[in-house]
Order: C-alpha cells, then sequence, then structure tokens
C-alpha cells in the first residue's frame, strides 16, 4: 500500500525537522524520514553536547559557496534572532559564549526535544530506521521506495545532509538525487577538519601535541581567522586552524601569524635593547609553552640561544618575519571522520535562492548541508539548515 502525503522530506536532521514543521504548520500533509535510529544527531554533539545553535554575526561572507550571493535571501529572511525567539517559546534560553556563538543552556537535547515537539505539534509525522531504496517521478509526483513502503509525494524535500561524520550515518544519497533529476554538484570535500603533515613537520608537531597558541591561519584565499591553534599527533587544529581548512586545497600554503596584533620586530629589537642578554628562546617563552618556544627559536633563528645582543637586527626582522608569516604546506586533512561540514555539494545555479526549489524539476528542494552552501565555524551551519529549511518551509 502506497502512502500519500503532500510534503515528504528525506533526512530528520536540523534542516529536515525544521523543515517539517513548518510545511505541517501550513496544513501540508508531511512526512519526515530518515535511516538513522535516532533524529538530530548532529545536533545532539554541536558544541560538546551544548548546542551551538547560531551565530550573531551571521551574514553572508561568513559563507563559502561557488555563488556567493545564493545565501543572502533565506539568511536575510530567517535571522538568528527568529531561532531565538523560538527558543524562548519553548522556554530554552542560552548564552554567548564568544564571538557571536550562541549557546544553548538547557545542552542539545533541549533542541531536538523542540525540534521534534514542533513537528509533532504541527501534524507532521516521523519515521526512523527507514531506508530509502528509490526515487522516480511520474505522474506529476514523487515516489520513493522505502524498506518501510512506497510513500508518493507532491514536494521533495532533501535533507539528508553531506558526507562529514560517516559513523552518524552520512551518506551521498543527496547528491545521488541531485545528479539523478539532472543537477550539477560541486566536487564534496571535508571542511571544519584538522590538517596533516607528513613532511619534517608531522614529527615536531607530534612533540607538540596538546599545545596550543593564539594566532592568525589564512589559506591562499580566503580570509585570515584570529582563534587558537592546537598540535596534535598529526598535524594542526584548533578552531583558526579548522576555519582555514574550509578555504584550503591540496597543494596549497597555510600561513600562520604566531604573533597576530604585534609587531613582532619591533617587539624584539625592543627586548634587544632592554634585554640584550635574554635569548630568543627566552624571549618567545613569554609569548609561547616553553617547548614550543623552543622549537619556533630553533626553526626561526640561527642561533636560538645567543643573546639578542649579540644577533643582528637583520636578522630579527628575519625572525620576525618567520614569525607572521610561518608558511606551511599541509599533505591533507584528516577527512570525512573528523570533518564537521561538508564543503560543495548541490550546485546553486540550479536551486531559487528564495525557496530552494529545483529549477529544473519542480517539486523538488534541497536544504541544508547538502547545497553548495558552507558556513564557519560556531554556528553558522545551523542558522543555514534553518534559514534554508524556513525557505523551502514556506512553499513545500
Amino acid at each position: 500500500m502506497t502512502v500519500a502525503v503532500d510534503t515528504l522530506i528525506l533526512g530528520a536532521g536540523a534542516a529536515g525537522l525544521f523543515c517539517g514543521a513548518r510545511t505541517a504548520a501550513r496544513g501540508q500533509r508531511t512526512l519526515v524520514i530518515d535511516h538513522a535510529r535516532k533524529p538530530a544527531e548532529k545536533v545532539r554533539i554541536s558544541g560538546g553536547g551544548r548546542c551551538n545553535f547560531t551565530n550573531l554575526d551571521t551574514n553572508p561572507s561568513a559563507f563559502l559557496s561557488n555563488n556567493p550571493h545564493f545565501a543572502k535571501s533565506a539568511l536575510a529572511r530567517y535571522t538568528p534572532w527568529d531561532f531565538c525567539t523560538l527558543m524562548a517559546h519553548h522556554n530554552l534560553s542560552w548564552h554567548e559564549k564568544t564571538l557571536g556563538q550562541l549557546f544553548c543552556d538547557q545542552k542539545s537535547g533541549a533542541v531536538i526535544k523542540m525540534l521534534l515537539d514542533e513537528l509533532d505539534q504541527a501534524g507532521g509525522g516521523l519515521r526512523l530506521e527507514t531506508t530509502i531504496n528509490t526515487v522516480a517521478r511520474a505522474a506529476n509526483a514523487f515516489h520513493v521506495s522505502t524498506s518501510g513502503g512506497d510513500i508518493r509525494a507532491e514536494h521533495l524535500i532533501v535533507a539528508t545532509g553531506g558526507l562529514s561524520i560517516p559513523k552518524m550515518g552520512a551518506t551521498s544519497l543527496a547528491y545521488d538525487i541531485a545528479r539523478q533529476f539532472g543537477h550539477a554538484v560541486v566536487d564534496p570535500r571535508p571542511a571544519l577538519v584538522p590538517l596533516i603533515f607528513t613532511d619534517d613537520h608531522q614529527s615536531a608537531f607530534a612533540s607538540l601535541s596538546g599545545i596550543a597558541a593564539s594566532v592568525q591561519a589564512k589559506a591562499e584565499t580566503g580570509p585570515g581567522f584570529a582563534e587558537n591553534m592546537l598540535f596534535t599527533h598529526r598535524g594542526l587544529s584548533g578552531p583558526a586552524i579548522l576555519q582555514a581548512s574550509s578555504y584550503w586545497r591540496a597543494g596549497e600554503p597555510v600561513s600562520i601569524d604566531l604573533l597576530p596584533g604585534q609587531n613582532a620586530a619591533a617587539w624584539l629589537t625592543d627586548l634587544k635593547s632592554a634585554q640584550p642578554r635574554l635569548t630568543l628562546s627566552a624571549a618567545l617563552s613569554t609569548q609561547f609553552a616553553s617547548r614550543l618556544a623552543s622549537f619556533l627559536a630553533a626553526a626561526f633563528a640561527p642561533a636560538p640561544d645567543a643573546p639578542l645582543g649579540s644577533v643582528s637586527n637583520r636578522q630579527l626582522e628575519a625572525a620576525a618575519k618567520a614569525l607572521g608569516d610561518w608558511q606551511l604546506r599541509p599533505a591533507g586533512t584528516e577527512g570525512w571522520r573528523t570533518a564537521e561540514v561538508t564543503a560543495g555539494g548541490v550546485d546553486t545555479d540550479g536551486l531559487s535562492s528564495r525557496t530552494m526549489e529545483s529549477k529544473i524539476m519542480p517539486g523538488l528542494y534541497f536544504i541544508g548541508e547538502c547545497i553548495d552552501v558552507t558556513g564557519w565555524l560556531g554556528g553558522y551551519n545551523f542558522q543555514w539548515a534553518w534559514a534554508s529549511a524556513a525557505a523551502a518551509g514556506e512553499v513545500a
């Protein structure tokens, strides 16, 4: 027996559940299905379980896409404060941690419950542990074959996410459906992901594992990110590196400013005048953990243990330049296993920026992470989930 609905949503993550509540509230017979055992697993792990659900500084410049203008309409029409209003309606509170990042005081489970309550109260249905076998279009409707039976829908919304964190069930289903109906897909790649090294830096970084430093990291293209960097057994991580990784491409360098906001040359020459017996390693120990200071001094100075008074100003300037523009060439990233999101995805040229509907196949929509729109670290990707879902939910 075939179940008939007005709107079928594939994917019970943040975007799918939120969109389902919106379409159901408009009187659409809505069903959300997912192959997972539990809904909204990415919401559950967000912010270490505290759920960084949005960012107050959300604006289109904080998103990567082949079309940087695509996200503008949806983001303008559904803002972080709109989602905060919904949270308040469910008696949930929040706090700003840093850089506009909002976290739920009641943690991620409360946000998931809110999404499920919204869907249920609006009359929408939810089926979990339901495998999607085939998707077809016939007689002005979509026909989806699943492990739980066939479903017929006038509107099909794809919210199955990208390829990041495969242990949580990530699949290429969204891209497969997009290609099936004639859409181009921008090559997906891991984003917000640690960088790894296989050259001499690998053993050096492994010896520094666990040490953090406040830096500015920048890929060859894209802005610089002034946040913490963390040394790992395989390379570099931390917010600054994760941010830069979204812009990084294989073979390109990453530039690290180890003393952001400081005039390193002036600092070193002033130290030379004030404390000529101080070594570069000791000087750097005032800025970094001692092990890191020793490593940097050895890497950037011909005689790291020589008194600054015996080092020429030209040598100090060279060391300062290296500290401000440390050029590193990663061998790659840690890949999908640790990537927080997917960059690339369904090409926005084939979608309406106002409704997320396909320009090729009427009634077909794509929302959330599966689209070629990727946000910065810190709640931006959830805001894109809410905004793109709201855009589709107004019309589907």
